[in-house]
């Protein structure tokens, strides 16, 4: 029978030459890690384009939409039943 420390030393062995064959980094990786980081560039790139445009877009039908006004008519508070209604007050003077 084999004692616990020849056990672990023959276990620590095996494990130092199974780690002495593991490379630290495959040669794929570093490849493969740059093209994930320039597709993500493009996506970033892409979807900060598109909200630019969106924004210059929403702007531009905005202004446009402000344009199409007539020079006199009121767009806010155009509430003309009460232009026409007479002052309440108009009666009251003094006794």
């Amino acid at each position: 029978m084999m004692s616990d420390s020849s056990t672990e030393e023959r276990l620590r062995e095996t494990l130092d030459a199974l780690a002495a064959q593991v490379d630290a980094a495959p040669p794929a990786y570093e490849p493969a890690r740059a093209q994930w980081r320039r597709r993500e560039r493009r996506r970033r790139l892409i979807l900060a384009v598109l909200i630019a445009i969106v924004f210059a877009v929403a702007d531009l039908i905005g202004l446009w939409a402000l344009n199409q006004t007539q020079d006199r008519t009121p767009i806010i508070f155009d509430d003309r039943t009460r232009i026409h209604q007479p002052d309440p007050t108009s009666g009251v003077g003094p006794p």
